[in-house]
């Protein structure tokens, strides 16, 4: 939720055992034909073998029952992308990679499109946004576009520019907050550092490169309860400033030495801790050195995310688990000088991975549920609703999904859903799709036409705060879907959207809940508002329900991954037909 904010982090442990829950789940390898291409590809799910993201921290494998819906759960998928993705630019590359992956062709915002019915296609931009879409077969000009939006970024602690500070013999990190997290969960985590880098190349060029450190770097220590007498009674208060920094190491003579080296050339070691930046440059893949290249036919596509290469540590002391990566299989070792790194951009991130929890392991525990868990859903969901050639042969509309950036502080960036991004995407389909400038009446007839699902992370019933709810729309988890209503607008869900939604589940048997907030108490808001003000269009507000929002570490119901997934691929197959019996104006 935008006006509240999220969090970021998260990465597994390596395990050497593989997680019991893939053994059970069929890998599936549905086919299809690259929808612009006459060469037949084949679309391949990410195996992860060796890192169990289903295990709790002590290393123990829990076992499932068999299930008739095991092989039709997006569960597993989802643990994976939340371990993957740490920070909004991993989100991203994954999400980047996962279409490729399924064949959708890689557009690029700065160049000339060129685009066909029955054709997909996405673009990021900033690689922490990120729009897809899957054109009709029968589509033609003014019809309209189904989008689910949601965002990437959750929460978090971000490094100052000048990060490296020293405080009683401690190397310490200085971070700024980012969105409106419960800062206090994050005392006492084991954390390490994920974003991105810009690399001076030999010849002088510069690289973008993702970097993600998987082993514990930091901790934001608490102070003892001797030295804190009524911190149980007045409440634990830490000022963000002076009491939310990082401990990275203790000082010792060299990092005193080199922290007073000078050098001629300008680089990131001026400003952050050498300690910490060689931690990010000295990365060694051994595990891939034996790993071929699974998908043949996409070798073509593979050199078009080259640029957004993600390094785990690889230097942990121990088996470390490399995460598989198009780009881990392009390159089998990285490493560069620290003078090479002219530029970070880094999130500090909690290191435990997600995991299912619970007495019938119903339950996800996890960081950046939201809203990662909403762009997951989404996605997946358009990805399989267009997997095969005839999926579109009967469509007329443009299924898409937008991932912003930037929503828990507002949403106004360049990569955030303030930005017209969306708007114009769909503006440049339209007019590469009439084959010359389509006329403001065209676009505007197929704005009137579309239809967004924002998609955004809902509060779930408390059990020990139930009055916090307003007594007849208290969501609970493992229950579908939660429709947001606003009175004041503060979601942009109105009795027309709601029903068309509702109708969505209804024909196909899946439960949705309805959320009000209580009149003595604020509404926060999603990206919802924003977009659906943007140029008009009809939007419904939605969520899985869930517990602890914006806390390092949340809590949300298994049942209710794979009820959003069905809700949402419904959908994108069935909402043109239910959207021509309804005519309101």
């Amino acid at each position: 939720m935008a006006a509240i904010a999220r969090f970021q982090f998260l990465q597994p442990y390596p395990i050497s055992k593989p997680s019991a829950f893939f053994s059970k789940i069929r890998q599936t390898s549905p086919s299809f034909s690259s929808f612009s291409s006459t060469k037949p590809c084949r679309i391949h799910f990410r195996k992860f073998s060796v890192t169990s993201p289903l295990c709790s921290s002590s290393g123990s494998i829990p076992e499932f029952p068999e299930s008739s819906e095991s092989s039709t759960s997006i569960v597993g998928d989802l643990l994976d992308y939340l371990n993957e993705s740490w920070t909004q630019f991993h989100a991203t590359a994954e999400a980047k990679r996962q279409l490729i992956a399924a064949g959708f062709h890689l557009l690029k915002e700065n160049e000339k499109w060129d685009l066909q019915p029955g054709g997909r296609y996405f673009f990021t931009r900033n690689m922490s946004s990120l729009v897809a879409f899957a054109i009709g077969k029968k589509y033609s000009i003014g019809d309209g576009f189904h989008v689910i939006a949601a965002h990437t970024d959750s929460p978090c602690l971000k490094l100052k520019p000048k990060s490296a500070s020293t405080k009683s013999g401690y190397l310490m990190v200085n971070v700024q907050t980012y969105g409106g997290g419960l800062w206090h969960t994050w005392f006492d985590r084991d954390l390490s550092v994920a974003g991105r880098v810009i690399l001076r190349d030999d010849d002088g060029s510069f690289l973008h490169r993702l970097v993600k450190i998987t082993r514990p770097l930091l901790r934001v220590p608490t102070l003892a309860i001797h030295l804190n007498r009524t911190v149980n009674q007045d409440g634990f208060k830490p000022n963000l400033e002076t009491h939310l920094i990082p401990l990275l190491a203790t000082k010792t003579e060299n990092a005193t030495a080199d922290s007073t080296e000078k050098s001629n050339v300008s680089s990131s070691k001026d400003v952050h801790h050498q300690l910490l930046l060689k931690n990010i440059v000295h990365f060694k893949d051994n595990q891939l050195k034996h790993r071929a290249i699974a998908v043949s036919s996409l070798q073509k596509q593979m050199h078009q995310i080259s640029s957004d290469h993600t390094l785990d540590d690889g230097e942990a002391g121990s088996s470390l688990d490399s995460r598989f990566s198009v780009d881990s299989i392009l390159s089998d070792e990285l490493s560069c000088k620290i003078e090479d790194i002219v530029s970070v951009e880094l999130n500090i991130c909690d290191t435990q991975p997600s995991c299912l929890g619970g007495a019938n392991n119903e339950f996800i525990f996890s960081g950046r549920l939201d809203n990662l868990a909403s762009s997951f859903c989404g996605l997946r969901a358009l990805v399989d609703s267009c997997a095969l050639p005839e999926d579109l042969s009967n469509e007329n509309s443009i299924r898409m999904i937008a991932l912003f950036d930037n929503e828990e502080v507002g949403s106004d960036s360049c990569q955030g859903a303030g930005a017209p991004t969306m708007f114009e995407a769909m503006r440049r389909i339209t007019d590469c799709l009439s084959h010359q400038s389509a006329g403001e009446t065209d676009f505007a007839r197929a704005i009137r036409h579309s239809f967004l699902v924002s998609a955004d992370m809902a509060h779930g019933v408390h059990p020990n705060f139930v009055d916090k709810h307003e007594e007849h729309h208290r969501p609970e988890l493992q229950k579908g879907l939660v429709i947001k209503h606003n009175a004041n607008q503060r979601y942009a869900t109105s009795g027309i959207t709601s029903f068309l939604f509702k109708e969505v589940a209804r024909l196909h048997s899946l439960p949705t809940q309805d959320f009000v907030v209580r009149n003595d108490m604020g509404c926060g808001s999603t990206i919802g508002p924003i977009l659906a003000a943007g140029v008009g269009i009809r939007t419904v507000d939605c969520g899985i329900a869930q517990l602890s929002m914006h806390s390092v570490r949340e809590i949300c119901g298994k049942e209710d991954v794979d009820i959003a997934y069905k809700h949402f691929k419904a959908f994108y197959q069935s909402f043109s037909s239910i959207d021509r019996k309804l005519n309101v104006d």
